[in-house]
């Protein structure tokens, strides 16, 4: 049974309407990223707190920290990156998060990222060896211009490194978006499904610029991801990543009747393909 969360920052910036929200809905997990409108890697030692009290009065998980870790260009410091990433490290542990949703860097203007294959590669490992002592994983998540733009590069990441530490999210929409793959179930989930873990459900139609679409009605083949996860007794997290309104860099923004109505979407497709939830 798949558990359904989601990036309810996408629903209002404010934090007490996003836990709100969640829970009309009885959606049981959150995925957390914007605090009233601050990232949650910038949030104070009292915000952290009571965003805690929040969750747990409410009864709400917290799938991942939806940390914006390796969205930083190749060439700019690394020891820096680092600390905040330790400090990733810390929120997961406090909000008992097993995933650190992760990125793998841009390139330097004007470069081509592949370029810096063995830099990314060493700077995952040293991220991983920071786990060795805890319940924690990295989920890497494909998006474009980072290294883990294409599906080939995704598992070169997740080869190479060899970790059970190291995994993959798996974002359709991103593959439609940004390589412009209208069939990426056919042709980039077979090379990737062993390594992914955890899933974020945003469709796209092929030639849009700034709003996804309903799960469904895109070409993000989202009904024959759910049924393949179904064959592979997938008992993970679907996140709820819509971006129905807008979609940028760091978030995106889908407001909360649409956001419902992906929900209630995706919640079909489960039910058509056999897929059960919580």
């Amino acid at each position: 049974m798949v558990k359904f969360s989601a990036f309810a920052d996408e629903v209002t910036d404010n934090f007490a309407g996003q836990v709100q929200f969640l829970v009309s809905h009885k959606v049981n997990f959150i995925e957390i990223r914007f605090v009233n409108q601050k990232n949650v890697m910038n949030l104070s030692p009292r915000e952290l707190h009571d965003v805690k009290q929040m969750l747990d009065d409410h009864g709400i998980g917290v799938s991942a920290i939806g940390s914006p870790i390796g969205k930083i260009k190749i060439d700019q410091p690394f020891l820096e990156h680092l600390e905040k990433f330790k400090h990733a490290i810390e929120l997961a542990e406090y909000y008992h998060a097993r995933f650190i949703r992760i990125f793998s860097y841009y390139p330097p203007e004007g470069k081509r990222i592949e370029d810096y294959r063995e830099e990314v590669l060493q700077r995952m490992r040293t991220k991983v060896e920071f786990l060795k002592d805890t319940d924690i994983v990295l989920v890497h998540e494909n998006e474009t211009d980072i290294f883990g733009h294409s599906a080939a590069n995704c598992a070169d990441l997740a080869q190479s490194i060899n970790s059970p530490k190291f995994r993959l999210a798996y974002d359709p929409a991103n593959f439609v978006w940004g390589q412009k793959i209208s069939n990426n179930v056919d042709v980039c989930w077979p090379m990737l499904k062993q390594f992914v873990v955890h899933i974020h459900i945003k469709d796209w139609k092929m030639g849009s610029e700034k709003v996804g679409s309903i799960p469904g009605e895109g070409d993000g083949q989202i009904k024959e991801l759910l049924a393949d996860l179904v064959q592979r007794e997938y008992k993970g997290f679907l996140t709820m990543e819509p971006h129905l309104k807008a979609g940028g860099q760091f978030g995106g923004e889908t407001g909360p009747e649409l956001f419902s109505q992906a929900l209630r979407a995706t919640q079909s497709l489960c039910h058509e393909v056999g897929l059960q939830y919580t």
